[in-house]
């Protein structure tokens, strides 16, 4: 089954499928059509130097459970590490006009030097006003291989420090760290929440096949408390 919006007949885009389609050529005038259609169902959309990728639909069970353990995980490592000012500001949509658009599964800025809402702006983060995050990252339920090649090529070129891919499925994290060639490096432990293996990662999302995502926060919290 397909869905044609409105704002599709009117940039000559070709039907947008309810399962994930590859990315495809397009103009900004062709995703912003996108982005702003009221009409159309809730959607993922990215876009780099005339390229779209879109997403249809909301997030899945596994997607949204892991996402949230993210973020409780997120809240944990503050409790115990108060002096790393972070915040976290997840799925939303992050723009540099023209060439680049992304909306991360999770975004972490590092400091006091974070994009804040204004009445009037965009509810959007444009990076020619503010800096790019510290870290980013995809929960990967089934966009496994997307989020390890288009999306960090994506993430890479837009200068982002520290890019993590969370395979659901198999129960694992890629951790990239970008290189001063402009190319993202595997890690071991992340530079952004600085002292976090990345092995205590995965180790946590293994709890989640014997409980529930919340347990599996706590047992973290255990872990780093010691």
């Amino acid at each position: 089954m397909t869905a044609t919006f409105p704002s599709q007949v009117k940039t000559g885009l070709p039907p947008l499928s309810y399962d994930l389609i590859h990315w495809r050529q397009a103009t900004w005038q062709e995703y912003v059509a996108l982005r702003d259609d009221p009409t159309q169902e809730r959607v993922k959309l990215a876009f780099n130097q005339g390229r779209l990728w879109v997403a249809m639909g909301g997030e899945g069970i596994n997607h949204a459970g892991v996402s949230d353990l993210l973020t409780m995980m997120f809240g944990f490592w503050a409790a115990q590490h108060p002096e790393q000012l972070f915040t976290s500001l997840g799925r939303c949509l992050l723009e540099k006009p023209e060439t680049q658009a992304c909306a991360p599964d999770l975004v972490l800025y590092l400091g006091a030097d974070y994009p804040q809402w204004q009445p009037g702006e965009p509810r959007r983060i444009d990076l020619t006003q503010s800096r790019v995050p510290d870290l980013v990252g995809e929960i990967s339920d089934t966009t496994l291989t997307n989020d390890l090649d288009e999306q960090k090529h994506l993430y890479a070129s837009l200068g982002i420090p520290e890019y993590w891919v969370v395979d659901v499925r198999g129960q694992r994290v890629f951790a990239f760290l970008l290189q001063e060639n402009g190319e993202y490096k595997i890690c071991e432990e992340s530079r952004s929440l600085a002292g976090l293996p990345i092995a205590l990662m995965e180790e946590t999302l293994q709890r989640l096949g014997e409980g529930t995502n919340t347990s599996a926060a706590a047992w973290f919290a255990q872990q780093i408390a010691q």
